[in-house]
């Protein structure tokens, strides 16, 4: 292919990358870098029968008239990721300087609100990234094992997870796991315990919150592994069973391995969703114990008479650069896997 048809060939792709990709990045750090303009303030001396006092009121139209004349607001360079809802530098070497261990200087980094919310977003990611593709897996292999006339029902069983809409499957495990709901009350007369919630313990809220992510992606890394299953050489499969191979032995040395480029994007995709984690804690309402990074951009922006665009830029500019320090791995031994291919 000539070099000119190349690059008509890939001048969509590129727009779309610059246009949807691109752009939207640069235009949220370049509101990072902006705070909201300081209200102006007018002083008026207020005379009565007992006497004069000064009051302090907003000059609506002058406020008006830098907002329209600067609509970013007033420039603050990197502050906004320094500050004390962000990395809040100064807060951690305060933490540092005065804690007796690391247990204590931990202890004081998890009540800043960034790193609180990031010890959650990279606890869920780790968490349920690897059981996602390890049930997946299995559940392909089983099912692939069925009988034909059973696999299509099956498959569809899978899949409910997925086909019902996020939230709505966080507001029914929410109301299950209620002290009225069936694992609730199950749990209460199991260990005797009518106090006992798992909306009130931290701990039992994030295992929550993780069984409802496994239960959510499951059918995503099902349904690829098992389109994956499709292409596996029975010819390949057929040998090894001639030579005596059993069942574990023909999915750990055949399977497995010509599976690794699924594992591989599935793991890209599940690390990039997981670490955006949000609708769990909206749906099982569970802000007191468990926050994320999304949550932070959300509770910025979620209305009220003051909206936090700068701190919520700023949030997104941390985890986009989150999620690409956990892709790196990954896509450098795609590429050493690729290159010692092609040699």
């Amino acid at each position: 292919m000539k070099h000119r048809t190349f690059m008509w060939f890939i001048l969509p792709s590129l727009a779309a990358m610059v246009l949807f990709i691109a752009l939207p990045i640069v235009s949220v750090f370049t509101q990072s870098l902006f705070v909201k303009h300081d209200k102006v303030l007018i002083e008026a001396k207020v005379c009565g029968p007992f006497g004069c006092k000064t009051e302090v009121s907003i000059d609506v139209e002058a406020t008006k008239k830098i907002n329209m004349e600067r609509p970013l607001g007033k420039f603050n360079g990197l502050k906004t990721y320094t500050n004390r809802n962000h990395l809040a530098f100064d807060e951690v070497g305060v933490a540092w300087n005065t804690s007796s261990s690391i247990s204590v200087f931990f202890k004081h980094l998890l009540n800043l609100p960034f790193y609180k919310a990031l010890l959650f977003t990279i606890t869920y990611t780790f968490c349920v990234t690897p059981f996602v593709i390890i049930m997946g897996l299995f559940i392909a292999l089983g099912v692939n094992s069925l009988p034909q006339i059973l696999k299509g029902p099956t498959i569809f069983m899978s899949l409910l997870p997925m086909i019902v809409t996020p939230l709505i499957g966080a507001l029914i495990l929410f109301w299950m796991t209620d002290a009225e709901g069936i694992i609730g009350s199950t749990l209460q007369r199991i260990f005797n315990d009518s106090s006992l919630s798992l909306k009130a313990s931290k701990p039992l809220t994030w295992v929550m919150l993780m069984v409802y992510g496994v239960w959510g992606s499951v059918p995503f890394s099902f349904i690829v592994f098992y389109a994956g299953l499709q292409t596996v050489p029975e010819d390949t499969l057929e040998a090894a069973m001639i030579d005596g191979a059993n069942r574990w032995q023909r999915i750990w040395y055949i399977v497995i391995p010509y599976m690794m480029p699924l594992v591989v994007f599935i793991t890209l995709i599940l690390l990039m969703d997981n670490f955006r984690v949000f609708e769990p804690i909206i749906g099982f309402s569970a802000q007191a114990n468990a926050t994320s990074l999304s949550w932070i951009i959300y509770n910025d922006l979620r209305g009220g008479e003051i909206q936090y665009f700068s701190s919520a830029s700023a949030t997104s500019m941390l985890t986009i650069i989150g999620v690409g320090f956990l892709l790196v791995p990954i896509l450098i031994r795609t590429w050493r896997d690729f290159n010692a291919k092609t040699v």
